[in-house]
């Protein structure tokens, strides 16, 4: 079952190898046998449950498998296969005069590496100690006419994976595991959220207005309605609402969009969870945010330590607590208690070589020490308090020192992963900020959102005293996977077209 190759399919023209493919689809058709007329095939067993329970019930018992072959060795009169299934692979011993010559001499003039099969036989170990498939039928059921990429140098382009993560998927079986896990700790969020008395809820895609986050939106066109419409930034605004209408515990986790740059921490489209309890604040949402954090660690990879880029990340101790304010003057050595206006602000800033703009108010250069000086800082999970107002439109001011607000941002490995409040639910303050946003907005800035009057007059019917939580599933699941990219926990990211398919 050779395939008509004295060089590796990589060093042959392409052309011929198509066409030699599609030549053998033909002689299969010609035969009776089309391989894309085929419906169904009756699948009982799978590759790795066969290997687990081979000495406990599959020796010498007759098992029915499909899957893709990736590789075979030809032996005259008869043939070892690797068969890869969703599980994982299983060899295959094929032998003339077990399943007929006519057969046998049919797989081996139509057969390909790549080729999906289904497979039924005797599961059986062989002289080398190898569990494998003796095959008592086999049937092409459907024709790969595209070669593989080489097996020995694989697909390694990580440009080509991302375009191309069904290839990805065949040839580095290992991602699939990443996108295994990333489904586990979907399905543990949302029992831990639900065992809690969480319930989860949809709320619109399309807005009419970009808000609950400070972001650049997408825009897109109604032309039945003839306005302009934008892919929501955030989730919050909608689920708010639901908690002015009376549930007291609401959550959703699905895709968000956000029309700005690329990088291995960024993609424009992303998973977001957001949820929103009543009658609670900052620190309800700190202790849940800590215990959901840990719990979908220990479920997922079975401890609450976790290795990434080499360094150990224990999510088992209690996570430390820091403002602001506190961590720019504990790393920058700066103190902004000791700042009292926008021009005092300015001068530090000059001073310590922190870039700003004009329409940066002090909260706003407070941050920008913070993101400068101790963002890298924070490998271990930490709770960073104490936000701006400046930069905390939807936040509760805190009581203490109105300047501030009640808010935090959870931060491990130098990333933001959670952002949380209480909510913000004096209508008239709301106003006010949202104005001052607009205002930001006229003056140039494209993530400034603006008066949202819908909001308003929910929050004047009364939202309760309200805890709030957004957290970035897919910064989650690098953590959890020891990823470095955000691309490689998501199936298709954002790619920028390549010549042909614009």
């Amino acid at each position: 079952m050779t395939e008509n190759n004295n060089l590796p399919e990589v060093e042959q023209d392409i052309n011929e190898l198509l066409q030699i493919r599609r030549d053998k689809l033909q002689k299969l058709r010609e035969n009776g046998d089309d391989p894309f007329l085929i419906t169904t095939f009756d699948v009982k067993d799978k590759a790795q449950e066969i290997i687990d329970g081979f000495e406990s019930g599959y020796e010498g018992k007759t098992v029915s498998v499909a899957g893709r072959i990736m590789s075979r060795r030809d032996m005259g009169k008869a043939a070892f296969m690797d068969l890869r299934d969703a599980t994982g692979k299983i060899q295959l011993y094929v032998k003339i005069d077990v399943i007929g010559e006519a057969n046998y001499k049919m797989l081996a003039e139509t057969l390909d590496i790549g080729d999906i099969v289904g497979v039924t036989g005797e599961a059986f170990r062989t002289r080398r100690g190898e569990i494998s498939i003796k095959a008592e039928s086999m049937k092409i059921l459907s024709k790969s006419l595209r070669p593989l990429p080489e097996k020995y140098h694989g697909l390694r382009d990580t440009d080509a994976r991302y375009r191309q993560r069904y290839l990805d998927l065949i040839m580095n079986p290992e991602v699939k595991d990443t996108f295994l896990k990333r489904s586990q700790i979907s399905s543990a969020i949302r029992e831990f959220l639900e065992g809690r008395g969480f319930i989860s809820v949809e709320t619109p895609v399309l807005h009419t207005q970009a808000g609950g986050a400070t972001a650049r939106p997408f825009t897109t066109h109604h032309n039945a309605l003839d306005i302009d419409l934008y892919l929501r930034i955030a989730l919050e605004l909608h689920l708010k609402r639901l908690i002015v209408g009376g549930f007291d515990k609401v959550y959703e986790m699905e895709r968000v969009f956000r029309n700005e740059g690329m990088s291995t921490r960024h993609n424009p489209e992303f998973t977001m969870l957001e949820l929103y309890q009543a009658y609670t604040d900052i620190n309800g949402m700190m202790d849940l945010t800590e215990e959901l954090v840990r719990t979908v660690a220990v479920k997922v990879t079975g401890s609450d330590k976790v290795m990434y880029g080499g360094v150990e990340i224990d999510l088992g101790k209690p996570f430390e607590r820091i403002s602001m304010l506190d961590a720019v003057k504990k790393y920058a050595n700066v103190d902004f208690n000791e700042i009292n206006t926008l021009e005092e602000a300015r001068k530090l800033a000059d001073e310590h070589h922190i870039e700003y703009e004009q329409r940066h108010k002090k909260g706003d250069i407070l941050n920008l020490f913070f993101e400068g000086y101790c963002e890298k800082k924070l490998i271990q999970p930490t709770f960073l308090t104490g936000h701006p107002v400046d930069i905390s439109p939807l936040a509760k001011k805190d009581p203490l020192n109105p300047e501030y607000t009640e808010r935090f941002e959870l931060f491990i490995t130098a990333r933001e992963y959670g952002n949380a409040f209480s909510e913000l639910n004096d209508p008239i303050d709301q106003r006010a900020r949202f104005e001052a946003q607009a205002a930001l907005k006229a003056q140039g800035d494209d993530e400034a959102g603006d008066v949202d009057e819908d909001y308003i007059t929910a929050l004047e019917y009364g939202l309760p005293p309200t805890g709030g939580l957004g957290i970035g599933i897919d910064r989650l699941v690098m953590l959890l996977t020891d990823s470095p990219s955000i691309r490689d926990v998501i199936l298709f990211p954002t790619m920028k077209p390549v010549a042909g398919e614009e």
